[in-house]
């Protein structure tokens, strides 16, 4: 090679480099995610709201306590499709759901949070979560970083106050169905695509005369999308409101039930209806 040339970089090298660098950003915008996230639990601690617009849904005599772990982590695979808006959110970032088991009475098939009732043994709202969320899920609650909790969100259709619990993935352990009869699913979805405008719009409930209307996401699966509505898309709707991470989207376009007609029948088997969001799924439980 002559003096002073410059010899092309190996073609591995330069990828190396990317995915360096690429992982570098992630990391920090990982760190972004979590220091928002701790900051909202900080305000919400300190009095200020949290998940605004939720707390105004009426509340049922003699509710019971509850609680969802909203565990958020960062994917070693399966990135999202597309890079969010928000510069906190990598297309590494995800949060753990689960589908319920078809066969349930009440929400079967529904998506959701990790959770449910609180027991006597439980000190508080995160214990509820972490233990919910083990028994539902097999997570090891020692890889579980709790950032803190939202404001109550009251769900009078089911009677229950449900706490919203905020974690951080510090290690990360294998996820599955536990118990069949009460799950179809876990898995792990990347927050750029439910942040993606197309993968949003509404869920409308009828029932006669009543409409109920509440926000819904589109789950990407390799089996097909999934549809996320009532409650747990509710708090990730004023979730991600709060956090600034929220795109423009299309509140007009409505989400079909695909598949739901059975399930929402043996819903409305249950009583007349009742007016307005408190009608929403329930945790688990």
């Amino acid at each position: 090679m002559p003096a002073g040339a410059v010899s092309a970089p190996d073609d591995a090298v330069v990828s190396a480099l990317d995915d360096g660098a690429a992982s570098a950003s992630d990391d920090r915008a990982a760190a972004g995610a979590r220091g928002q996230l701790v900051a909202l639990a900080d305000a919400v601690r300190s009095g200020m709201p949290g998940l605004g617009r939720l707390r105004r849904l009426p509340v049922a005599e003699d509710a019971r306590a509850a609680a969802v772990l909203i565990l958020f982590g960062v994917l070693d695979r399966m990135p999202a499709a597309r890079g969010a808006a928000a510069s906190a959110v990598s297309r590494e970032l995800d949060v753990l759901l689960l589908a319920r088991a078809t066969t349930l009475r009440m929400h079967a098939g529904e998506i959701a949070f990790p959770g449910g009732r609180a027991e006597p043994g439980d000190p508080d709202a995160a214990a509820t979560a972490l233990r919910e969320a083990q028994e539902e899920t097999g997570l090891d609650p020692a890889g579980v970083e709790v950032l803190g909790t939202l404001e109550e969100v009251p769900l009078a259709h089911s009677g229950h106050l449900v706490t919203p619990v905020l974690g951080w993935w510090r290690h990360p352990s294998p996820v599955r169905v536990v118990d069949v009869g009460e799950s179809a699913d876990v898995f792990r979805v990347p927050l750029a695509d439910l942040l993606a405008p197309g993968n949003r719009g509404v869920t409308v409930l009828r029932r006669d005369a009543v409409r109920v209307r509440t926000p819904g996401f589109l789950v990407p699966r390799p089996d097909g999308e999934r549809l996320v509505w009532g409650f747990t898309a509710m708090v990730l709707d004023a979730l991600f409101d709060a956090l600034g991470w929220t795109e423009p989207w299309d509140a007009a376009r409505e989400l079909p039930f695909a598949g739901a007609s059975a399930r929402r029948d043996r819903d409305d088997e249950r009583g007349p209806a009742v007016t307005g969001p408190a009608i929403i799924a329930a945790p688990s439980g």
